[in-house]
């Protein structure tokens, strides 16, 4: 019976030909099946009928229903601007329907006297409720609707499928396209596993998303067919983590050799927190397995992840193995190459750098030192992945502010050896421990969750652009106490269709206000040449320039410790996690630092709470959770990748952490009990896990 699921969608009453063409191009639906998987985003319960008086502007409904008399009709306007008027009432007051399209259509099915059902999205004119081309029924027609119209879905659209279906238009072929089955969907879940997690069956799930007979219907059928969307990935990961662990293909790092101990002992640059000793010793229990390391590793702003990556590389040079740390940009390669020579000085380890702006010289000889072994430690961009980069012996990789990179650029590096090095992926982006454990199953997690001592907490204040010259004022006290400041915008230039503060005139008004030859004013942003920027970051770094306007591109990874203000301007516009990234650049020396949020007077409510956040907390695992919570799945395919594209049509990672937890659970009872889902019962299962191994265009299984 599945099988009508695979028919052409052009074969649902109310769709043809050339409305296929068009669900196909707008939303990639091509078969019944894609379209009983397209869900409703919302529901309008259809069983509410307001009267006309209750229906004020201060309401802010998005669609009303209202039951009225017709009182007349009437015509206005010629040609294309001619409308139909028609005025309605009920017991409490007056409406008024208008049509700018379909006249002939509508106006044969108005009768003055009738009453009506009237279903649509509400305006005033003049203290007066108008409702433009709403939905109409007779009560006739009203009365002899089917049970399932109660509670409507409103269903993602585009502009133009709304102008070819109108309103209701996807209900209805979706209701169409049910009205096909004549059998139940066979379910892919083992009976056992239903009544252990009380799910309802499949097909009742699909009837009640998309009909829902009351709110509790609803909810069990959204609960049962996010089970199973996270039940796929969930065995899918497991899957994959259970492979890599049966195969003894990893390198064995054996000793802790002269170089890591040389290093932990005299070159420290400060004491390691409690943290980072776990860290470390977590990834040297894992080299000495036999097993290869996929290792995700979280921590905050400034807790010292660098420094944990630099002597876990330590270990693999001490073990014969060159390793590899990958940035997301050249300004942080840069500094991570400066650093690891200033660490190293005087150790005999040999340190290169591979950015795509490397010079002839710089290049060939990176080139030909990891092709010969005689440099041991290779700091790149994107660059370490093209294929003329051939490593004699790779064994350690570090993917700095993983999400920055495609699943596939990542991968890449595997492929530098027959033999997969061991992979240790970093990320300041903070995500909630459990959510992390789950999504990245196929990872072990580790966090740093410790500052390095001495670090004073960032003091963070949101300012108005009534308080601007007071702004002013703070920053020249703070340079003349010989302190550098960042301005950063969220755009370049200015933007017709957003009313944020840019670059280019932020930069004319610091410069104008901070005249030379007292201060000078640095300018760094995406779209500069690579040499241009450099100098940017050269002048900012040894203090020649007092103050950096710039745009994000320096949320990631530059330090300069004599910086101690952030400021922020249109605050409002960037995320919670970026906003946290930011404020990272500064509160790395030992001087009290300050980030200031800037914002108009007009804020939405969500973006208040952002602020508000900001300016209460510096842990950016508190700062994640309530990000969840106000921003929903978000980037979720960006931030939390995990090897795999997550294409889910209802259930969301970030949201229905406990939907997740569950099915994390119930993946590790099934696996258990058959790691290969060869059991007849298992079928469907197996069938869930394929989806998502589909999805992959490459093996992934060794890499995150």
């Amino acid at each position: 019976m599945d099988s009508i699921l695979h028919n052409d969608v052009k074969f649902v009453a109310g769709v043809g030909e050339a409305r296929a063409r068009l669900l196909d191009r707008e939303l990639s639906i091509r078969t019944v099946g894609d379209l009983l998987n397209h869900f409703p985003f919302r529901y309008i319960d259809r069983t509410r009928i307001y009267p006309i008086a209750e229906v004020s502007e201060a309401a802010q409904l998005t669609y009303v229903q209202i039951r009225a008399r017709v009182l007349s009709i009437g015509y206005a306007g010629e040609g294309r601007k001619r409308r139909f008027t028609v005025y309605v009432q009920d017991a409490t007051g007056r409406a008024e329907l208008i049509w700018f399209q379909g006249i002939k259509w509508i106006e044969k099915r108005i009768e003055v006297g009738r009453e009506y059902l009237i279903f649509g999205r509400p305006s005033f004119y003049r203290g007066l409720l108008q409702l433009a081309h709403p939905e109409i029924e007779t009560m006739e027609q009203v009365l002899s609707r089917k049970a399932e119209s109660g509670m409507q879905g409103i269903y993602p659209s585009t502009e133009r499928l709304s102008s070819a279906l109108g309103t209701k238009g996807m209900y209805r072929i979706i209701a169409n396209a049910w009205s096909l089955l004549r059998a139940p969907l066979s379910d892919p879940l083992p009976e056992l596993l239903r009544r252990q997690y009380g799910l309802i069956g499949l097909h009742e799930a699909y009837y009640n998303i998309h009909f829902p007979q009351s709110a509790e219907a609803l909810r069990q059928a959204q609960y049962r067919l996010k089970f199973d969307e996270l039940l796929g990935i969930q065995l899918h990961v497991q899957s994959r983590r259970a492979d890599r662990m049966t195969r003894h293909d990893g390198f064995l790092f054996p000793k802790v050799g002269e170089l890591f101990n040389t290093f932990y002992q005299t070159k420290l640059p400060f004491p390691l927190t409690g943290a980072q000793k776990r860290v470390i010793k977590e990834i040297r229990q894992d080299t000495v397995t036999g097993f290869q390391m996929n290792r995700l590793l979280q921590g905050d702003v400034g807790s010292g992840k660098t420094l944990v990556a630099l002597i876990s590389m330590l270990l693999a040079v001490d073990n014969g193995y060159q390793a590899c740390i990958m940035a997301p940009t050249e300004i942080l390669a840069r500094q991570h190459y400066a650093s690891f020579l200033r660490f190293l000085d005087g150790l005999p380890v040999r340190v290169a750098i591979l950015t795509g702006s490397s010079k002839a010289k710089e290049r060939r000889t990176a080139l030909e030192g990891i092709a010969s072994g005689e440099v041991q430690l290779l700091i790149g961009t994107h660059a370490l992945i093209e294929d003329k980069v051939q490593f004699q012996n790779l064994g350690f990789v570090v993917i700095d502010e993983q999400h920055r990179f495609g699943v596939e650029q990542r991968a890449r590096l595997w492929t530098k050896n027959q033999q997969p090095p061991h992979i240790l992926v970093m990320t300041a982006t903070p995500i909630p421990r459990t959510l992390a454990m789950t999504l990245y199953g196929d990872l072990d997690v580790s966090v740093i969750d410790e500052l390095p001592p001495g670090r004073k907490p960032i003091q963070t204040s949101h300012y108005t652009d009534a308080a601007r010259l007071r702004l002013w004022g703070f920053l020249r006290k703070q340079i003349a106490l010989g302190r550098q400041v960042y301005i950063v915008y969220p755009l370049i230039a200015e933007s017709e269709t957003m009313d944020y503060k840019d670059l280019t005139d932020g930069y004319e008004a610091v410069s104008r206000d901070f005249p030379l030859p007292d201060y000078r004013v640095a300018i760094c942003h995406g779209k500069m040449k690579p040499a241009d920027k450099e100098e940017s970051m050269r002048q900012f770094k040894e203090g020649e320039a007092q103050i950096l306007v710039a745009t994000s591109v320096i949320e990631v990874g530059v330090d300069v410790p004599n910086a101690t203000v952030m400021v922020i301007e249109s605050a409002e516009r960037f995320g919670l996690s970026q906003l946290h990234q930011l404020r990272g650049r500064v509160g790395r020396g030992g001087e009290q630092s300050y980030c200031i949020l800037m914002s108009g007077e007009k804020l939405s409510r969500e973006s208040r709470a952002r602020l508000d956040a900001m300016c209460e907390t510096n842990d950016g695992f508190r700062l994640a959770e309530l990000d969840l919570k106000l921003r929903g799945a978000g980037d979720v395919n960006g931030t939390l990748q995990s090897g795999m594209a997550l294409d889910l049509k209802i259930a969301n990672p970030t949201r229905d952490v406990q939907v997740l937890t569950l099915t994390r659970e119930a993946a590790e009872q099934i696996l258990k009990q058959d790691p290969t889902l060869e059991h007849p019962a298992h079928r469907g299962l197996a069938q869930l896990r394929e989806r998502h191994t589909a999805q992959e265009r490459i093996d992934f299984s060794q890499i995150s």
